[in-house]
């Protein structure tokens, strides 16, 4: 078995953000030379999250209001986890609700999609950099 693993950093310039991070990933698989195997993908920082999804502006802008009404920013103090100096306890329930990590199937050297799939980096305590881990194991 072979195997491949690579960091992917992002520093979005915005507190909450969706990256769509499907074609940095497929070079990845290329770079493997797997043609058969599994593609792991994790955001290594608690208050981001990976996922897959349909790659369409309306849907990611719902995401971003539905995100919003399940645990909203402000006030900051509603939070206790804000009590200790910190200003990002949402960030951290949203993570909570979008997941930490996705595992795609590698057939043929290529990722193995449904349709309109791809994989988004989500971002929701922006402006420093965060690591995504990428694992890529087959044959």
């Amino acid at each position: 078995m072979k195997s491949l693993t690579d960091y992917l950093t992002f520093e979005v310039k915005t507190r909450r953000a969706f990256v769509n991070i499907t074609p940095k990933i497929r070079k990845l698989v290329t770079k493997s030379k797997i043609k058969e195997g599994l593609c792991l993908v994790n955001a290594m920082h608690i208050t981001a999250s990976v996922f897959i999804n349909d790659n369409e502006n309306g849907l990611l802008h719902d995401y971003e209001k539905w995100l919003e009404h399940l645990a909203p920013h402000e006030p900051t103090k509603q939070y206790d986890h804000n009590k200790t100096g910190e200003d990002n306890a949402d960030a951290h329930l949203k993570r909570q609700v979008m997941g930490r990590e996705v595992v795609v199937a590698i057939t043929n050297g290529e990722l193995d999609f449904g349709p309109w799939e791809e994989i988004f980096y989500g971002e929701f305590d922006g402006k420093r950099p965060k690591r995504v881990l990428v694992k890529i194991i087959g044959d």
